[in-house]
């Protein structure tokens, strides 16, 4: 009984958003709308059902303050570069298709890095392999390793911005662990395990 009203409980922001995008599909708010859009959502959360995002239920308000203001500052900076390498007359294409591993095993932290990450020009997410959080990401401007090491940690960073904003504690416990792994086994960060020796999974 516990599990099926938690299940409810998880499943209750993605039906209250059905039935408000519903209702701004078509432009205005009604009790017809509400009703209409109430059973809307209710036959997509039936017929094409999804497991349950588990919420964490933590929230740190100054560490959130900072993702998103940490965010908008990427967002900001990433578009002047984006529009000098537009503009520049010798800028010659050097993208690149990586893999990056996450530390955590979450599927809201997987989600909200795809997103934070594909919201900053220059990059976007083309694929998420779920099993071992790993964003595959085509990026820009990628001109040597270094390069790509960087822009694999700065996508590790934001994780554990999320991570630390509202994140479980397992998934802090987990992110903390596994750096200290990196660090000390020495293994380049958010590299996939089998281009790592000794990776972690």
């Amino acid at each position: 009984m516990k599990e099926r009203l938690g299940g409810a409980v998880n499943q209750l922001p993605l039906f209250l958003g059905l039935v408000l995008l519903w209702a701004l599909l078509w432009g205005k708010f009604s009790w017809l709308n509400l009703l209409t859009g109430a059973v809307f959502a209710a036959v997509v959360s039936v017929v094409f059902y999804l497991p349950a995002v588990q919420l964490s239920g933590r929230v740190n308000v100054w560490r959130t303050a900072w993702l998103f203001v940490k965010l908008l500052w990427d967002i900001g900076r990433a578009s002047v570069n984006v529009a000098w390498l537009a503009l520049g007359p010798n800028y010659t294409a050097t993208n690149a298709i990586m893999a990056v591993h996450l530390r955590t095993r979450s599927d809201l932290v997987l989600t909200w890095t795809a997103v934070a990450t594909s919201i900053v020009p220059g990059s976007i997410v083309v694929d998420i392999e779920r099993v071992d959080s790993t964003l595959y990401l085509h990026v820009i401007n990628m001109r040597d390793t270094a390069e790509t090491d960087r822009f694999r940690e700065s996508v590790l960073a934001t994780e554990r911005r999320i991570v630390m904003a509202f994140g479980s504690r397992e998934d802090v416990e987990r992110v903390n662990r596994v750096q200290n792994e990196e660090e000390r086994l020495g293994i380049t960060p958010g590299e996939p395990p089998e281009f790592t020796k000794g990776g972690q999974s």
